[in-house]
């Protein structure tokens, strides 16, 4: 099938010193380098975006602390809970 497309020229010069280097036509050169490249994103692993599955974290209390905590008081609940698990 014929197609036109519009690629880099200094794209296309490597690709017609590569079928020269080679003996072979600029065409076949072309169709192994796409289909190549086509195989080598079907093989990789996928980059679109899934959900982040975080922990669920089971308080002690089902209630809400009367007081807002500041990050250290936050930490130091976090250490005591931590302590208690690894017993």
């Amino acid at each position: 099938m014929k197609t036109t497309l519009d690629l880099p020229s200094d794209l296309v010069r490597e690709m017609k010193m590569r079928a020269a280097q080679e003996g072979r036509k600029l065409r076949d050169v072309a169709t192994e380098i796409f289909r190549r490249g086509l195989s080598a994103q079907a093989l990789a692993p996928s980059t679109s975006r899934s959900r982040v599955q975080l922990p669920l974290i089971q308080c002690a209390s089902p209630v809400a602390p009367s007081k807002e905590l500041n990050p250290d008081e936050l930490s130091e609940v976090l250490l005591k809970q931590e302590v208690k698990w690894s017993r």
